[in-house]
């Protein structure tokens, strides 16, 4: 009889598992919608500190940048396909972490903004990629990896939002909002908007890139995003199908 690896301390014997072991049992069985479900509550969070002050807002985002890395890197923890990418996402994440903090201790300087910009999108397009090498690791689909979609397309949008924000950083102006005359420089919130409409081939959102640069990265993005969803969704329903047959 082969040993296997238990996640958490075992319930000793004859007592029941307490309502925080059945919690701590199924987080660990489904990484992937507690990454969803945290960028999704971030997601609805945000627009409330978007509306304060700077100094406010750039405080708490880089409170919610720093938990939503953290959600992040447990994910990556429980799911990792291989051994290197745990110390990968640590090698990216530690510089981000600390950018994170020197962005809302210096909010108006734009190289600690540019550099956090660029990490964070790394950081979260390395997951992504993470993501789907868990759901293309076998012809199994379990219910994490169907929550691994959705937290998949999250991680992406996030990414790509931090991309525009280095973006126009580099090249100013680069975004400009549907009826402005003169285009300025964007919130975060509304290059996630831009991003999020991108990835779903929706439409053009009011949120235009007016610049040759920023143009070629939101065209990258549709083909990322018509790629994700005819590669990857499409495999997952399809294997979720025959086994349904099955």
């Amino acid at each position: 009889m082969t040993a296997s690896l238990e996640l958490w301390p075992p319930t000793p014997r004859g007592s029941a598992p307490s309502r925080l072991d059945r919690v701590r049992r199924k987080i660990a069985e489904l990484p992937c919608a507690l990454l969803l479900f945290a960028q999704l509550t971030a997601l609805l969070t945000y627009p409330f500190i978007e509306t304060r002050a700077v100094d406010v807002r750039e405080t708490g985002r880089a409170v919610f940048g720093i938990i939503g890395l953290l959600v992040l890197f447990l994910a990556v923890r429980a799911v990792r396909a291989t051994p290197a990418l745990t110390w990968i996402a640590v090698l990216l994440g530690g510089p981000v972490v600390l950018l994170t903090v020197a962005e809302a201790i210096w909010p108006l300087n734009d190289v600690v903004a540019f550099w956090s910009a660029l990490l964070h999108a790394l950081f979260y397009l390395y997951t992504a990629y993470g993501l789907i090498r868990y759901m293309f690791a076998d012809n199994w689909v379990t219910r994490d990896e169907l929550y691994a979609t959705g937290a998949t397309f999250t991680v992406v949008a996030w990414g790509f939002a931090y991309l525009y924000s280095a973006v126009q950083l580099v090249w100013g102006h680069s975004f400009t909002i549907y009826g402005e005359a003169d285009p300025g420089t964007r919130t975060w919130f509304e290059l996630l908007y831009l991003s999020i409409t991108t990835m779903t081939s929706t439409g053009l959102s009011d949120i235009i890139a007016v610049e040759a640069h920023a143009r070629a990265f939101v065209l990258l993005q549709q083909i990322v995003g018509m790629l994700y969803v005819a590669l990857v969704v499409a495999r997952l329903v399809g294997l979720t199908i025959a086994r349904f047959r099955q």
